[in-house]
C-alpha cells in the first residue's frame, strides 16, 4: 500500500452504495446512493464520478477499501467484485474493511469518552447481526475512537432487549430509550434516515487506521464477512 496515493473506498454492505477518494481527514472525495437494489446499476458509475471531482486518475489510486460485511448478501458481492476488478486491472493492494467497525468509527466521533452502544442490523425476521463498543479517546492520536466491548455475533432479535439495556443502539433495529438517546441519533441520522452502514469516508479512514496489516494483492479467495451462510429455499410445487 502506497500512503502517498489515495484510498478508493466501496461501501454496498446494506442500501447505501457509494465511493470515495480518500487522502486524509482534510482532504477526500465522497459520493452516495441511497435506493434500494441499485448497487449493481450505479456503483461503477459513482466510483467514476468521485475520481473525476478528486482530479485523479484511476492509477493514482494506492489501494481498495472495500466494506467486508455484515450485510445484504448481493450488495457484499457487488462491493467485492467491483474491488477485485479494479485491483487486478490495476495491481492494486485490497483491505478488506469490517462494516460494523467502520460504522462504529463514525458513530464514535459523536459521542462521549467510555460510552457504550451497540450496532443492530436485521439478518432476518426472528435474527440480528450484533456488536456492542465503546468509545476510547485519542485512541491512535484521533480523537473519540472506539474498542470492542463485545464481538459480533448473530443473536435472537428477543435477546437485543436484554443485551442492550443502558445502551444506545444503531442499525435497523434501533430504538429511541430516552430523549438524550433519541437527540444524539437524530443528529447521526441524515434526513431522518436509520444510520445502518458507514459512509464511503469512513471505510477509507478505517483502512487508513487500521488496515495496513490487512492489505492484500492474492485476493482469489477474498470473500464477505457474511457470518451466516446463505440458505436457498426451495419453492414447492403446489
Amino acid at each position: 500500500m502506497n500512503e502517498n496515493k489515495p484510498i478508493l473506498s466501496i461501501e454496498t454492505s446494506e442500501s447505501l452504495c457509494g465511493a470515495c477518494v480518500y487522502f486524509n481527514d482534510e482532504k477526500f472525495f465522497e459520493a452516495s446512493i441511497r435506493f434500494k437494489n441499485i448497487h449493481a446499476e450505479k456503483l461503477f458509475e459513482t466510483i467514476d464520478y468521485v475520481i473525476k471531482t478528486a482530479g485523479i486518475e484511476t492509477n493514482d489510486v494506492g489501494a481498495i477499501a472495500v466494506s467486508a460485511g455484515p450485510g445484504s448478501f448481493t450488495g457484499l458481492r457487488i462491493g467485492m467484485s467491483a474491488a477485485k476488478g479494479i485491483a487486478f486491472g490495476l495491481s492494486l493492494p485490497i483491505i478488506p474493511v469490517p462494516t460494523f467497525e467502520a460504522l462504529a468509527l463514525q458513530i464514535a466521533a459523536h459521542l462521549p469518552d467510555k460510552t457504550e452502544f451497540i450496532i443492530a442490523n436485521k439478518v432476518n425476521m426472528e435474527e440480528v447481526y450484533y456488536a456492542k463498543f465503546k468509545t476510547v479517546s485519542n485512541l491512535l492520536d484521533r480523537s473519540n475512537n472506539y474498542i470492542f466491548a463485545e464481538n459480533l455475533k448473530i443473536i435472537n432479535l428477543s435477546e437485543l432487549d436484554i443485551l442492550s439495556k443502558d445502551c444506545m443502539i444503531f442499525g435497523n433495529v434501533n430504538v429511541f430509550k430516552n430523549e438524550i438517546d433519541k437527540e444524539i441519533k437524530l443528529n447521526l441520522h441524515s434526513g431522518g434516515i436509520k444510520l445502518t452502514a458507514p459512509s464511503p469516508v469512513f471505510v477509507a479512514r478505517w483502512a487508513d487506521l487500521f488496515g495496513s496489516d490487512l492489505a492484500m494483492t492474492n485476493y482469489d479467495y477474498l470473500e464477505p464477512n457474511y457470518l451466516k451462510n446463505f440458505i436457498i429455499k426451495e419453492r414447492k410445487n403446489v
